[in-house]
């Protein structure tokens, strides 16, 4: 699975674009914010020779989804993805299938959000987990639709997959499930 990682928008929110070696990708949380931000995906994607196929949306906010009007605009066909969009149903994993990845499974983790979702792909042992796991921390539950319990038993969920998974969160950096079991104060 190779991953690429942006850092866009005020909040420094974390764009994955994920690609199969063979000219296609899906994306995770687009959040190019303004033409210069979407100016660097579109280089990235055409130097690479990429064509979106999917989009996984781990939550609404804003600064997770602002880019999502530019891949609807350059790509309208591709399908989104996400407990405020579509359902990860056959034709999701058909889509998936034939692109050579392995349908990811689709985990509600709210708390941060009330639709709050994480992407886990078992074989990869890889998971996306928007804003409901940080490295040694978690995502606030002061804004709209946040709430603190809802969001450690989220949390409990995640900790049942296995300690070697990697999780890509909505900001900052990559860490392992097992880090977090031994270092994050919330778990």
């Amino acid at each position: 699975m190779n991953i690429k990682t942006f850092y866009f928008n005020p909040y420094r929110e974390c764009t994955y674009v994920v690609d199969n070696g063979h000219g296609q990708c899906f994306m995770v949380d687009p959040g190019m914010y303004g033409a210069g931000e979407q100016t660097r995906m579109q280089q990235y994607l055409t130097a690479e020779g990429l064509t979106p196929v999917a989009v996984l949306i781990t939550h609404s906010h804003i600064d997770h989804v602002c880019g999502l009007d530019w891949v609807k605009e350059h790509y309208p066909a591709v399908p989104v993805y996400g407990m405020a969009f579509a359902p990860l149903d056959e034709a999701a994993a058909t889509l998936f299938t034939n692109s050579g990845w392995e349908v990811p499974t689709m985990i509600a983790t709210p708390g941060h959000k009330e639709d709050c979702v994480c992407f886990y792909f078992p074989a990869e042992r890889v998971l996306f987990s928007g804003d409901t796991l940080f490295q040694e921390s978690v995502g606030r539950t002061d804004l709209e639709g946040g709430d603190t319990d809802t969001l450690l038993r989220s949390l409990q969920t995640l900790m049942q997959l296995p300690e070697e998974t990697t999780v890509y969160p909505g900001h900052a950096y990559p860490t392992t499930i097992g880090h977090e079991k031994r270092y994050n104060p919330y778990i």
